[in-house]
């Protein structure tokens, strides 16, 4: 049985919530009764296309996590397969995204190789993730025209394009900023700049004692300082500005090959019609979605975010939230499958290699203390 940490399990009770609360908007208009009668004239011939084009931008993430990873560990293709499909099944299992530990768990055990660098490279993998997204929304905002009359409701609430417009441009300037600061810290003079004004940042509590200052300091500003060093080592093991480039290539193919799967799935969905870049945006949207906290798996906000996404292109919520619950489950019932396979091939206990991870990410951060 995992033992669950103080952060873990506030994580998890963030994400009851979170998820609860989605769950309850989005099915709030939908009768059940209608949803199941809707779910069982899918054409279901359509999900082995859909699931093929998903499992194909896993391959894809393995061949990019290799070239992330390389400067800190030379891996072949199944060495680096396992670890990431058992951190993405355990994403799917266990609370707190104790996945993205797991996987340099995994290879600091096996192959002894430093815990914090190979966590540095999962980092790295979302922030190319992120640039892909951000960019791409960029793109469909400026190309994808939203029907002036829209107005959709969720329970008491009515989501208008002007309240869309506003939530998007406010995203828009967002991105634009974690673009910026992402350019940034990878840089070391500014990341410097950053790093003292953050250790610094106790001091304008002018009512503050100096312990309470400290304490801050040490426990909250030093974490932060941490996690930015760590993204920046991502990136300074991708030296060669050709494997930046490959990098970003392949997340684009990545998401472009999610994409598709939804997509094609669409096509078995009777009355559902959607564009290539239709789809694209409600992949952005349910990426937005489930990065807030939420269940193992991320039910409900994987869902608000489909059917709030489909709806805005004209798609009833029934359609809408029977193609997002099929969808999802080809998305994490064969990742489960494939996680927990490869975690027996290669004899990991899930478990402990969470467990190792933690405690060695927790002797990092006392070594960086001393430092």
């Amino acid at each position: 049985m995992i033992s669950l940490n103080k952060k873990t399990i506030a994580s998890l009770i963030m994400g009851i919530l979170f998820s609860g609360i989605a769950l309850y908007l989005t099915f709030i208009n939908i009768p059940l009764s209608g949803l199941s009668d809707y779910i069982t004239t899918i054409n279901f011939w359509w999900v082995m296309p859909s699931l093929l084009f998903a499992l194909l931008s896993y391959i894809l993430r393995v061949v990019r996590w290799q070239i992330i990873l390389n400067p800190v560990k030379k891996t072949n293709f199944w060495h680096a397969f396992h670890p990431l499909v058992i951190g993405f099944m355990m994403n799917c299992v266990f609370p707190g995204r104790i996945g993205e530990i797991a996987r340099p768990a995994i290879l600091y055990k096996r192959d002894k190789v430093e815990f914090s660098k190979v966590l540095a490279t999962v980092a790295v993998e979302r922030i190319f993730d992120l640039i892909a997204l951000l960019l791409s929304f960029i793109y469909i905002l400026v190309t994808i025209e939203i029907n002036p009359s829209l107005d959709i409701t969720f329970g008491e609430y009515h989501l208008t394009t002007a309240t869309l417009n506003t939530i998007w441009g406010t995203t828009l300037k967002i991105s634009v900023v974690l673009v910026g600061i992402i350019l940034l810290i990878s840089i070391s003079k500014s990341r410097l700049i950053i790093s003292k004004i953050i250790l610094r940042s106790p001091d304008v509590l002018v009512f503050a004692g100096s312990q309470l200052k400290e304490k801050l300091r040490k426990g909250i500003c030093s974490k932060i300082v941490h996690v930015l060093n760590n993204i920046a080592h991502g990136f300074e093991v991708l030296k060669s500005p050709r494997d930046i480039i490959i990098c970003l290539v392949h997340s684009f193919l990545i998401w472009g090959l999610v994409v598709l799967s939804l997509y094609v799935l669409a096509f078995g969905c009777p009355g559902i019609q959607v564009s290539f870049l239709e789809a694209y945006a409600v992949e952005i949207i349910i990426c937005f979605f489930i990065m807030l906290p939420s269940v193992p798996g991320f039910w409900g906000l994987w869902e608000a975010g489909g059917v709030f996404a489909l709806m805005i292109f004209g798609i009833p919520a029934k359609e809408a939230a029977g193609l997002t619950l099929t969808y999802h489950f080809i998305h994490v019932i064969p990742v489960i499958i494939i996680g927990i396979v490869s975690a027996t091939i290669i004899g990991v206990n899930l478990v402990q290699s969470t467990q190792n991870g933690e405690k060695a990410l927790h002797m990092q951060e006392e070594l960086n203390k001393c430092e």
